[in-house]
């Protein structure tokens, strides 16, 4: 599995991402194919479902479009634990005919249609970053260019993989560049023009596995998109400043730095919601599924009758957010510019207590995600959508793709 820091200009809204990916021509074009989801879109252009699958449950979710707007109707999870004999919210790491058996039943329970589905592959099958070239080399030259350069940064075979890119438009200056002093310049000092091209390289063996389980579900797939990208498309609005995207889950917690509707850095943290509930059953001696609604239950403001269990909590987050500072430092180290606000999504956020902790950490605006305010649904679900939307925030962005 590929993991570590990103450190890239990625388009907001995955639709052009795909779309400027599928004017590329590779001899390898993987995402011209897979990731773009524009090769062959079948089924109803008026429907679609996106497909979460993680490391402790499947989500789905789908949305239609009504009168121009999008509108859910269903969505639904399924525990994965049990499929491997381990308790629900346990991590697993499921066989292709298990992960089928437990999507078939997520689908059949939800009662979606047999349209096409939009699947999130997880980020740590990918690897992205960039690469800076002079801006006189032509689009020939860049493709001759970016399998060389991407050896270098592909701890794989190269034949493991499969690559694409594409030119990264220029950042327009902002007003402080633009008003800029440069009467202390040295107009002898030529300023060299450079594009960046954002290279993606995913494990064949991952594409391979997500088409075999939908492929043995009796389905298709619209598109594969990596999953950062469906998470940013949910949570985020028109942010003009740096902000931080924390996404908690069951056995990683992701970051994403975001500016100008790009996607700047990237980091994961290999811990998460199982390792929290993991520590309290050990350290309380008391079953996982105890410690797990322990945790959903009470959170930081802790048990009456467990007083350690806010500490046992604390310990971890605190871990993730030192880890989170450090991202943090480095990137305004390198850009000069700090982050205006913190999204907290993903089922772990849910945690009580958890974003008045995090104002203290960050000192900036937190907001917890709410993915669902992008979609129509019955009013009287809005407050269990409210708290239920960050666990579906992957499979909601998937899903918004399509119907785009």
């Amino acid at each position: 599995m590929f993991c570590g820091l990103l450190e890239s200009y990625v388009f907001l809204t995955g639709q052009v991402y795909g779309i400027i990916l599928a004017q590329n021509t590779m001899n390898n074009n993987f995402l011209k194919n897979i990731l773009s989801g524009l090769s062959k879109n079948k089924g109803s252009g008026d429907s679609a479902i996106g497909v979460d699958i993680g490391s402790s449950a499947i989500k789905v979710v789908e949305i239609k479009k009504k009168g121009g707007k999008a509108m859910l109707e269903t969505y639904g999870a399924i525990a994965l634990g049990p499929y491997s004999d381990l308790e629900a919210g346990r991590v697993t790491n499921l066989p292709i005919e298990k992960v089928v058996l437990a999507l078939k039943e997520v689908l059949k329970q939800s009662d979606v249609t047999n349209n096409p589905l939009a699947i999130a592959i997880p980020v740590q099958s990918s690897l992205i970053f960039t690469i800076e070239l002079p801006a006189q080399v032509g689009a020939a030259e860049i493709a001759a260019i970016v399998p060389t350069e991407a050896r270098k940064y592909i701890p794989v075979p190269i034949t493991e993989v499969s690559i694409d890119y594409f030119i990264l438009p220029k950042k327009e200056a902002s007003f402080s560049e633009l008003n800029a002093d440069t009467t202390n310049v040295d107009p002898s000092v030529e300023k060299v023009e450079k594009i960046n091209v954002l290279v993606v390289a995913t494990q064949n063996d991952a594409v391979a596995k997500y088409r075999s389980i939908v492929s043995q579900c009796g389905l298709e797939a619209s598109f594969f998109e990596i999953e950062i990208f469906s998470s940013i498309r949910a949570n985020f609005e028109h942010e003009l400043s740096p902000v931080l995207l924390m996404d908690f889950g069951a056995s990683r917690t992701k970051l994403s730095i975001v500016e100008f509707g790009l996607v700047k850095s990237y980091h994961t943290i290999e811990r998460g919601g199982a390792d929290i509930s993991n520590s309290i059953s050990k350290s309380l001696n008391i079953p996982f599924v105890e410690a797990e609604k322990m945790k959903k239950e009470f959170g930081f403001f802790g048990s009456p009758t467990e007083k350690s269990l806010s500490d046992i909590i604390k310990l971890h987050i605190d871990y993730i957010f030192s880890e989170a500072n450090n991202v943090l430092l480095g990137y305004e180290k390198r850009y000069d510019r700090t982050i205006s606000k913190v999204i907290l999504t993903g089922g772990g956020c849910l945690l009580k207590g958890l974003k008045e902790i995090a104002v203290n950490n960050f000192q900036a605006e937190i907001e917890i995600g709410h993915p669902f305010s992008k979609v129509g649904a019955p009013e009287f679900l809005e407050k269990v959508l409210d708290n239920m939307g960050p666990e579906f925030a992957v499979a909601l962005g998937a899903a918004l793709r399509k119907l785009q």
